[in-house]
């Protein structure tokens, strides 16, 4: 019996009407930073509904759907009831408590910061403290999920941990690991400072400990993207999973090459040196290879499902392919546009590439195909895949291939032109552009183009709420059918102690990260020049 049901069905029910509010102040913000509109003169809103935007899908909707995915996935691969159930649900009620406190705190302008809230610039300390709340309640998912596989690997001595409850551990001990860095900021630099104990800070060391969160988040976000390319993809179309032990590798490879890189976003910081800047630049190009090993892994998991359908030849096998079923659809968009990101993540990581690019709608560009297409998608087929489970409705196919192509098209409408711009030197976090300027008027289609873009992708969002919320029931007393992950091509392969466990790997993580950090950080703490005065935004 599924008993933590009501408890993941909380967390995907908050995490997608929070991210249906994100998705209006997206697209109010492409409208009226378009020639579409006519502006209103008041920059205080739109940077307001940026924050809120980017709190919402950097912090909320990743966190409640790892955490609600999370313990769907300990209960069904690990075929045991959720130890610690209460718990979980303090988690949850912590980082409601902590969103709410948040959202009162930006709708009444008091926390206008971004999501990055990067020193000088100090929001309110309730938002601060918001932000808190909702780490704090995702680490409670962290000890549950360790908890758990613990409890089973002592009834199941020498066996394999299944592929699915293992890239969910390595998820939630790579976001314990990731978060610290941010914690540290808030807790001993911003809060101190938001309180009024002090009116300056170390806006360098800040930034540095918030590159430390700011890059290997996108990870935590990924993870419960590669648990449903790896563990439902091959299944859900009819093939089998070409190697559990690349998907293992895959995982573990996150943890160890997607911390020690995030000073890849301060290439423009002055205050910290050129070398560590090369050093994560460099280490950054590293954490490419688990993406390409999955990349190659689920489509040879495709060409099986093809081949099973009776594909032949080279290619005649993506003929066959069941294109008629939604996740067949979500996992080829979603490589499509985890290419097109990648391609840009390229550009991005390299130091003397990125000076082009950097703080220009190109970056725009390049993190919402990564995020919001590749990884938010496959967060919707996780949440229709599970449904069934959660609540005996399952969601109607046609309307799931709809929302999926509206994300789709939406997506690359969006994006693709904030890519061109971005080159042409557009800059991104503008509120207002005077399209009637000589050396702008050209550029005032793509952000039309971008803005219709934005609509779509509402209208996807809806979609997706509409689907969840109006799926069909079976017959009165149908059983619903036991949920199954997906089977590997050859079953029953040994797996080596290495990729059962996370001790070595952790103690890479941790190893790493102060190599990459501690020189900077301990440079910067003691730098006098890297205090400023602090700028309380909504204060005037």
């Amino acid at each position: 019996m599924f008993l933590a049901r009501r408890l993941v069905l909380a967390h995907f029910w908050v995490a997608f009407v929070a991210f249906l509010g994100a998705l209006v102040l997206g697209a109010w913000q492409m409208y009226i930073r378009s020639p579409l509109a006519t502006w209103f003169n008041n920059p205080e809103h739109y940077y307001r509904s940026v924050t809120a935007h980017g709190t919402v899908m950097a912090y909320v909707l990743p966190t409640l759907v790892a955490m609600g995915f999370g313990y769907a996935v300990s209960e069904l691969a690990l075929k045991r009831p959720l130890i610690g159930l209460r718990w979980a649900w303090a988690g949850f009620w912590l980082v409601i408590a902590g969103t709410a406190l948040a959202a009162v705190t930006m709708a009444v302008g008091k926390a206008s910061v971004l999501y990055t809230f990067y020193p000088p610039m100090l929001a309110s300390p309730f938002y601060y403290l918001g932000v808190v709340l909702v780490v704090v309640g995702s680490w409670v998912w962290v000890a549950l999920m360790s908890v758990n596989l613990r409890a089973w690997k002592k009834e199941h001595p020498g066996e394999a941990v299944p592929l699915a409850m293992f890239g969910n551990v390595a998820g939630a001990y790579l976001w314990a690991w990731t978060s610290l860095g941010a914690a540290i900021e808030v807790l001993v630099l911003i809060l101190p400072a938001s309180l009024g104990l002090t009116d300056t800070i170390n806006a360098g060391l800040a930034r540095v400990f918030f590159s430390w969160t700011l890059h290997a988040i996108v990870y935590f976000w990924l993870m419960p993207t590669y648990i449903v390319f790896y563990t439902l993809v091959p299944r859900a179309i009819g093939g089998r999973l070409y190697s559990d032990t690349m998907g293992r590798v895959a995982f573990v490879l996150f943890l160890v090459f997607s911390m020690p890189i995030g000073i890849h976003h301060l290439f423009a910081d002055p205050q910290v040196g050129a070398g560590f800047k090369f050093v994560h630049a460099a280490m950054t190009a590293m954490v490419s290879v688990p993406t390409l090993l999955t990349v190659f892994t689920i489509v040879a998991s495709v060409e099986i499902a093809g081949r099973l359908r009776g594909g032949q030849g080279l290619f005649a096998w993506v003929k066959v392919l069941p294109w008629d079923r939604p996740m067949m659809l979500a996992v080829a968009f979603s490589f499509i546009m985890l290419g097109f990101g990648g391609a840009g993540g390229i550009i991005n990581m390299s130091y003397q590439l990125n000076e082009t690019v950097h703080n220009t709608q190109w970056v725009t560009g390049h993190f919402h195909l990564i995020f919001a297409g590749a990884i938010v998608l496959m967060y919707f087929m996780a949440a229709y895949e599970l449904w069934p489970q959660l609540t005996g409705a399952r969601p109607s196919e046609r309307l799931v291939k709809i929302q999926v192509w509206l994300w789709f098209v939406g997506m690359m409408v969006l994006s693709l032109p904030w890519h061109l711009v971005g080159l042409l030197g557009m800059p991104r976090r503008m509120a207002y552009y005077d399209y009637t300027h000589p050396d702008i008027h050209p550029q005032a289609w793509t952000v039309t183009v971008s803005a219709l873009g934005g609509f779509v992708l509402l209208a996807s969002g809806i979609l997706l709420v509409w689907t969840l919320a109006r799926a069909r029931r079976g017959p009165p007393g149908a059983p619903v059918p036991a949920f199954t992950f997906s089977r590997a091509a050859h079953p029953g392969a040994h797996t080596p102690a290495a990729l059962n466990g996370f001790g070595l790997w952790v103690a890479m993580m941790i190893g790493l990260t102060v190599v990459n950090y501690g020189y900077p950080i301990a440079q910067l703490a003691v730098l006098k020049e890297a205090y400023v005065p602090v700028i309380p935004i909504g204060s005037r």
